[in-house]
């Protein structure tokens, strides 16, 4: 959780969570490889092509015994849905010009005992399999390690990587994270593409 409570958890909540991990269970997904027994860390997932992805991620996670969270946009935090939010495991963050989101989700795992938090590392569905640096950022700023988390639709498998500690050397860790996925799935054309971009980003470092 990404807030500490000693309320109990509202109803939505609790039903939203249950019928979750009913999809999930019904759908026939498995775990290849768990996740990793330490109490803060970032988990980078992809590929994000469906809407359906933080379904999965949620109740893999859930079978591992983590409860995820997630950076939500902190007007999301007031009024009626507050408590859901915070619930759910939402992280609220304000991502206007005067604010920095890295900073505010570094404070969280600073006031956090435990968290898991969860990003679409390629941003959006329409992305070309390139990774945003947010996910690192957010790590190297926290100073926890990132979890990679894999799917693959076609055979209802997942899974999660070793512990990865950003080293400052951005284009080096994505080769490190684009070297993994591609052992889960050698083929997988966006896993290729993130490799590209971290062969790239490598020669431009080089260059300079």
């Amino acid at each position: 959780m990404s807030q500490a409570t000693s309320r109990k958890r509202s109803i939505l909540s609790r039903i939203v969570r249950r019928i979750i991990w009913v999809i999930y269970r019904l759908q026939g997904w498995k775990i290849e490889s768990g996740l990793p027994d330490i109490p803060k860390f970032v988990i980078a997932g992809a590929p994000h092509t469906s809407n359906w992805d933080f379904v999965f991620f949620t109740g893999a996670t859930a079978e591992e015994g983590v409860e995820p969270s997630f950076m939500g946009k902190h007007t999301l935090f007031q009024g009626m849905m507050r408590n859901f939010m915070f619930d759910m495991g939402g992280v609220p963050v304000d991502r206007t010009k005067r604010a920095n989101y890295v900073e505010q989700v570094a404070d969280a795992f600073a006031a956090a005992d435990k968290l898991a938090l969860v990003i679409a590392a390629e941003g959006t569905r329409s992305s070309n399999g390139e990774w945003r640096s947010g996910f690192y950022h957010i790590a190297q700023a926290a100073n926890v390690p990132i979890v990679v988390a894999w799917v693959s639709w076609k055979d209802r498998k997942l899974g999660f990587s070793d512990p990865i500690y950003p080293t400052g050397n951005y284009p080096r860790d994505l080769m490190t994270i684009a070297e993994y996925l591609l052992e889960k799935r050698p083929d997988y054309h966006r896993y290729k593409v993130l490799e590209a971009q971290a062969l790239r980003l490598i020669e431009e470092g080089e260059a300079r």
